[in-house]
């Protein structure tokens, strides 16, 4: 295969999408993504796991565009919740008519846990990436996570989704206050893109 030239990463979301353009800036590639394509329909997110998602993601956008996309899945798994809410993180308080939005999940999330011990909250962020080529054959895929523990109440303005409730305990803070270079080294999203990039390497899909 041919070195990719032009990657969309396949998110509407423009928090992921400029993490990502951060985390792929240093390689020789031309970058876009989805935040300004109101004319492109959502795709339904009907997968039962990260994975599933990704694939589902990847494959429409590939096809849709006739373009190379990179499509993720994330979310919160919280043990106290059994895993949840996982694959429905972006849409948890909306699922329980509790509002929509970031804000909404957050305070749902609060209140779920509002009984449940500080030793009990552990939580990891899981990140689940996929590659598609033009022809909406997924190439490539890869999954990383970081540990850490839901906290009483938001901490930190420099993050998007559940990240100012998530506490990294190596490091003492959440995701919302750590600054964007640490984040990328920790967080699960830039632990998974530097796993991608090596494989694409390998696959000789990156022109170095």
């Amino acid at each position: 295969m041919n070195p990719i030239e032009h990657l969309v990463v396949a998110t509407k979301n423009k928090g992921k999408a400029r993490e990502f353009r951060e985390l792929l800036r240093d390689n020789p590639i031309h970058v876009t993504d989805l935040s300004t394509r109101d004319d492109l329909a959502d795709v339904i997110e009907d997968g039962v796991t990260f994975r599933d998602n990704a694939c589902v993601k990847a494959i429409a956008y590939a096809t849709t565009l006739k373009q190379w996309c990179l499509a993720d899945d994330s979310g919160l798994a919280v043990d106290a919740l059994n895993g949840r809410p996982g694959v429905f993180s972006a849409r948890w308080a909306a699922m329980h008519n509790a509002g929509q939005g970031d804000l909404a999940n957050n305070a749902l999330l609060l209140s779920q846990l509002a009984d449940v011990k500080d030793d009990d909250r552990s939580a990891r962020f899981v990140c689940v990436l996929a590659l598609a080529n033009p022809k909406g054959h997924v190439i490539l895929t890869c999954q990383d996570a970081v540990e850490g523990a839901i906290i009483l109440e938001p901490r930190g303005e420099n993050g998007f989704g559940y990240d100012s409730l998530f506490l990294v305990k190596s490091v003492g803070k959440t995701t919302a206050e750590l600054e964007q270079t640490q984040k990328h080294e920790i967080s699960h999203r830039g632990k998974a893109m530097r796993r991608m990039v090596e494989l694409m390497k390998q696959h000789q899909l990156l022109s170095f």
